[in-house]
């Protein structure tokens, strides 16, 4: 899978950024010819596509988008949201419509001033459409845009928050439901002029759910397509794995996971398959935990779990371990596995390694006041990661170093309406997981974002939590912060070209 952001860059330069190419060597006529490492330059175009948010008229959705200064971005360039349906955000046409026709009426105007300062914008109702960004020039590297909804009450009531993500060409969704009481969405959004053809597939607890009206499926140029997982398949299941992959052209995906009891949230797709696996940033008052994976290989896997706590590893009492049939999915219940501390849970083989994806669904409260989010396997931080769209309260940000002591700096941006920028720094011990006490900017106003950066060698992996007061509902979204591809290798080369005089 391409996770890559998309790239231009003039020349020679977008020639390595397109064939990813990290070195560059030439035929060596005389034995003088030298290649030099590659270097990393920031990029200088970024795509990032926003899911329609809800199709309740109690919705309430705010927008912030973000970008790190970056040194060596180029000086100038613009970012700005426009509408899926066709429409730009203030109104006017720039294509074809989507799906349902859906009218701009309360699209967000979300237009950048300056690098280092978020921008927001917000709508209400269920007429609000999926979104379509481009960021370049000095906009592109890190860009960044956090859509979070509140919903007052029904199906998916509480806070419901995701990352828009970039184009891509397959996704894996494990924590799907089509049970009874689910209502699970799968978002498709088509950011090209362009039609795109994507198939999704559905596997249960006992394997593939056969069905066609997954094959095929056309989005429309800038458009955003909704398909309601329970129409694909006469199967219920409690736990899911979606499977997207696209035939022509390209898109975003994300599942909107609704629950009548649960509330929901939106699940991002998993990392890519791999043999061990890390879910950060699971809250410390979780009530229940529920792991979902699936392998997609000709083999099954075994793999041993392992909760990285404040205090070192441990293993959750009676899950030593998970048995993933091929091509079926598998889910256990963990319960309240945190006990009241930061924790994150780390998938290892037990024996030989299989390429497996995983989800957690993370429930909070009690009774009648459940709320629901979801964390999927992630990659690690690598150079960057940024959160946008914190709050002054009700914002928690949990760091995981698995293997090494790691020392990481955290930069809260201004905020989006005043402050100034805090930095610092913290030491996560190896095998841990710490809820670090982030930065705020000093005298914020506003929301901000949160910049996460390594500064010492080892993988760091990053979680941030969003809380809001729900009539009692303790109302939360789950955000993972993966490397935000600012950066692309690009190969300096050089060659004695004398030899071409002889």
């Amino acid at each position: 899978m391409n996770r890559t952001t998309l790239s231009l860059i003039a020349g020679a330069t977008a020639l390595a950024a397109v064939t990813g190419f990290a070195a560059l060597s030439t035929p060596d006529a005389s034995g003088d010819s030298t290649a030099k490492a590659a270097a990393q330059l920031p990029v200088e175009r970024t795509s990032l596509l926003c899911p329609e948010p809800s199709s309740s008229d109690l919705a309430e959705t705010s927008y912030t988008a973000f970008t790190p200064v970056t040194k060596g971005a180029g000086g100038s360039g613009k970012a700005e949201l426009a509408a899926a349906n066709g429409q730009s955000a203030d109104g006017s046409t720039t294509g074809k419509s989507g799906k349902g026709g859906k009218k701009n009426t309360g699209a967000p105007v979300v237009r950048f001033k300056e690098p280092g300062t978020p921008v927001t914008g917000t709508a209400e109702g269920a007429e609000t459409p999926g979104l379509i960004g481009t960021a370049t020039g000095r906009f592109a590297p890190g860009w960044t845009v956090q859509e979070t909804t509140q919903v007052a009450a029904g199906t998916g009531r509480g806070l419901l928050g995701t990352n828009c993500t970039a184009p891509d060409s397959e996704f894996w969704f494990p924590g799907a439901g089509t049970a009874d009481g689910r209502t699970d969405y799968v978002h498709l959004t088509n950011p090209d002029d362009s039609a795109a053809v994507v198939d999704i597939e559905l596997y249960g607890k006992d394997g593939a759910r056969k069905s066609t009206l997954g094959e095929g499926i056309t989005v429309q140029p800038h458009s955003s397509e909704p398909i309601l997982l329970s129409t694909l398949t006469d199967e219920t299941d409690t736990d899911v794995t979606v499977h997207v992959t696209v035939r022509s052209g390209r898109v975003a995906a994300a599942v909107q996971a609704l629950d009548d009891k649960l509330g929901g949230d939106w699940l991002a797709a998993s990392a890519d398959p791999a043999g061990s696996l890390v879910l950060p940033g699971i809250p410390k008052d979780a009530t229940d935990v529920r792991l979902v994976a699936f392998t997609p290989g000709d083999s099954d896997a075994d793999l041993k779990l392992r909760l990285a706590s404040p205090s070192g590893q441990i293993t959750p009492a009676g899950n030593e371990t998970l048995h993933v049939k091929s091509g079926m999915t598998a889910a256990v219940d963990l319960g309240d596995v945190t006990r009241g501390e930061a924790g994150s849970l780390l998938l290892t083989p037990s024996d030989t390694s299989v390429p497996v994806v995983a989800a957690l669904r993370v429930v909070r409260g009690k009774g009648d006041k459940q709320e629901t989010a979801f964390i999927p396997a992630t990659a690690p931080v690598g150079a960057r990661a940024t959160a946008a769209g914190n709050r002054s309260k009700g914002t928690t940000l949990a760091l995981t170093a698995p293997t090494r002591t790691t020392q990481v700096k955290v930069t809260a941006s201004a905020g989006s309406e005043g402050g100034t920028p805090v930095t610092k720094t913290y030491t996560i011990k190896a095998g841990t997981t710490q809820n670090v006490d982030a930065p705020v900017p000093s005298g914020l106003k506003g929301t901000y974002a949160l910049t996460v950066e390594p500064v010492s060698a080892g993988p760091v992996y990053a979680a941030r939590t969003l809380e809001a007061a729900g009539d009692g509902v303790p109302a939360f979204t789950i955000q993972t912060l993966p490397d935000d591809r600012g950066a692309v290798a690009v190969p300096e080369a050089e060659q004695d070209l004398s030899v071409l005089q002889k």
